[in-house]
């Protein structure tokens, strides 16, 4: 009777093991499966080709928005960017939700866009600043900030700050934007 229930005991035990060393071999399956498939999106990033599927739709408006930045579509490229704060949809299992640092980050690019945006239009012809300049700059420093209130050790945020600081007065003031003015290519005009 003893050596039944001791038997018992390392039959359940070895099942419970056993279970557990499926399961640890699934996960692993699983992880390699993942790993697999960010090195196959780093790839097609890295050779600049496009990813298809909704899997990496954060990364490929990351990518988008990379890309505006980079031919001087500054202000398409900030809205990008900006876009990508904005909390992933319930319904969106693939949902991709950015951490603190890459918060600061994106923070960080909008900042760059609007500080080089400003940059293009920067005095009028009588030598002072553009409005729109100056609502760049404006913007530039407040996603500066926002990217150091999010990550205080952005060094490249503390630094291109103080190069804003630089280009701009002291106490510049603009008056506000007519947000008619403004282009946003992800909603529709006109009425339904």
């Amino acid at each position: 009777m003893k050596n039944h229930i001791t038997h018992t005991r390392l039959t359940r035990k070895n099942q419970v093991l056993g279970l557990l060393f499926f399961l640890g071999l699934v996960g692993s399956v699983y992880e390699g499966f993942q790993v697999s498939q960010i090195a196959r999106a780093n790839r097609t990033l890295q050779s600049g080709e496009v990813l298809d599927g909704d899997q990496f739709a954060f990364h490929r408006k990351f990518a988008d928005a990379y890309q505006q930045g980079k031919t001087g579509n500054f202000k398409h490229a900030s809205q990008n960017f900006g876009q990508l704060l904005e909390a992933p949809k319930k319904q969106d299992e693939h949902g991709f939700e950015p951490d603190q640092n890459l918060k600061s980050q994106i923070q960080f690019n909008i900042a760059n866009h609007l500080f080089r945006s400003g940059l293009q239009r920067l005095v009028e012809a009588d030598g002072s600043i553009q409005e729109q300049a100056k609502f760049d700059y404006l913007q530039a420093r407040a996603s500066y900030e926002q990217a150091l209130r999010l990550n205080p050790a952005n060094q490249a945020a503390k630094f291109n700050l103080s190069l804003l600081h630089g280009v701009i007065p002291r106490h510049i003031k603009t008056v506000p934007q007519d947000p008619s003015g403004l282009e946003i290519s992800n909603l529709p005009q006109g009425l339904p």
